[in-house]
């Protein structure tokens, strides 16, 4: 079945593969970057913020009553106070500026409060995922679908690891406890440095399942889409649904959704 994309997914899909163009040429001459520093070991490059400004250009032009919030440049408000674009120009900028090719450009589109449609492009092997609430999700124009493994022995699970200046030193001790305890159960664990593309891996069966604490709304709002239109469950890691403001996630497959949840649970106690 062909992929039918509405206007609002063709104006993000745009805007993306328009950004995307620049983004690869200065993939491809990193080491002439400039970075700056937003914090122990998280960084910004002009790269980031050639990109922000690129999307949020394009999607102004087609969208001009739409807000925005941007990692960059913060929250914009729109003439639309119920719609708004959530960019994250980026996602895995470290991988980015160290030459490592797994980063992508993660866009999502929240009406109302709820996130209705997400992109989330990798470019340097040209994934474009993308999906819209009762469109399903799509990998280029192939159908996605979450994993249907249902044992925790054959499964792989994707999370991000703290860093220095990421959490306190209590976080990262509960992060070593979770782990520990999914892999001596699990197949094995990954951890690639972005988390929109991890949901992406989610979503198209790669990754069972994904974990994560402290993260932003731009991390994982087009993710969220994405792995519940290919038919898993996202929710926070207690199992609320508030991710966007309280940066917890646990998006899996549903034959695994509850176990890893109580895993990771048990794992804090």
């Amino acid at each position: 079945m062909a992929a039918l994309q509405s206007a609002n997914i063709t104006v993000m899909i745009k805007a993306v593969r328009k950004a995307s163009g620049k983004l690869k040429r200065d993939y491809g001459e990193v080491d002439q970057l400039q970075v700056s520093s937003k914090g122990p070991a998280d960084f910004v490059t002009a790269a980031d913020v050639r990109t922000e400004e690129m999307l949020r250009d394009s999607l102004s032009y087609a969208r001009p009553e739409y807000g925005f919030l941007l990692e960059e440049a913060g929250e914009i408000a729109g003439e639309d106070p119920t719609r708004r674009w959530i960019i994250d120009p980026i996602d895995g900028t470290t991988n980015f500026i160290h030459g490592i090719p797994h980063f992508a450009i993660s866009v999502a589109l929240e009406e109302n409060g709820e996130i209705t449609a997400g992109v989330i492009y990798e470019p340097v092997n040209d994934q474009m995922f993308w999906a819209e609430k009762g469109n399903g999700a799509w990998l280029n124009d192939r159908r996605m679908r979450v994993s249907g493994r249902a044992q925790m022995n054959q499964s792989i699970f994707a999370t991000g690891i703290p860093f220095m200046g990421r959490g306190e030193k209590s976080d990262h001790e509960l992060f070593l406890k979770q782990m520990e305890a999914v892999m001596t159960v699990s197949a094995g664990i990954r951890r690639f440095g972005s988390a929109a593309l991890d949901m992406a891996y989610v979503a198209a069966g790669r990754f069972d399942g994904f974990w994560e604490t402290g993260l932003q709304p731009w991390d994982i709002a087009a993710g969220i889409i994405m792995v519940r239109e290919a038919g898993g469950m996202v929710s926070e890691l207690d199992g609320r649904d508030r991710m966007l403001s309280t940066g917890s996630i646990l998006a899996v497959n549903p034959n695994l959704h509850q176990e890893l949840g109580q895993i990771l649970k048990q794992a804090g106690k």
